[in-house]
């Protein structure tokens, strides 16, 4: 089980390898360790890690994805990004002006591509339509521009972040 973790302004990646009882193996942005996790009061942890003992506090934030984690001299932010949240951070980017690509944030199905290659295209134009967690999310230009490439069909499978159309 793998999650992206984002601690205050840096990502990190964080890989549950195995977990018996309290010990738990994990790799954190490649780098393995072995720990010892027990939660010693709610919301309270006591982390063994080398013979050093951490005492960790979480703290729900905004929502269920976030926490402040309070240890003995430092407090951080924390957000996990699983792929809802990477969609919900695709979607508030800002409404300027269009990127020369257009991606899906989370792997999909491609339901309808509305236009063909060499196409003008209107602001707000629909392009892609894409399936994803359930529901539809359209593609759209923020931009009158022009189609270079669609580089997917009807019925394909989209990959994260994986180029669909490419705009002049």
């Amino acid at each position: 089980m793998s999650y992206e973790v984002k601690i205050n302004d840096r990502h990190s990646t964080i890989e549950l390898l195995s977990r018996e009882g309290t010990k738990f193996n994990i790799l954190i942005d490649k780098n393995y360790y072995e720990l010892d996790i027990a939660e010693v009061e709610k919301g309270v942890y006591s982390i063994l890690h080398e013979n050093r003992s951490f005492n960790v506090e979480l703290v729900e934030g905004r929502n269920s994805k976030s926490y402040i984690v309070n240890t003995l001299y430092e407090a951080f932010d924390v957000e996990i990004i699983d792929a809802e949240t990477k969609y919900l951070m695709n979607r508030r980017k800002d409404e300027g002006e269009d990127q020369n690509v257009i991606s899906s944030p989370m792997p999909g199905k491609v339901v309808k591509v509305l236009f063909k290659e060499g196409d003008f295209v209107k602001a707000g134009d629909t392009i892609v339509v894409v399936s994803a967690m359930k529901m539809e999310s359209e593609y759209k230009v923020k931009q009158d521009r022009k189609i270079k490439r669609i580089l997917v069909k009807e019925g394909d499978t989209v990959s994260g972040d994986q180029p669909m159309v490419v705009i002049e």
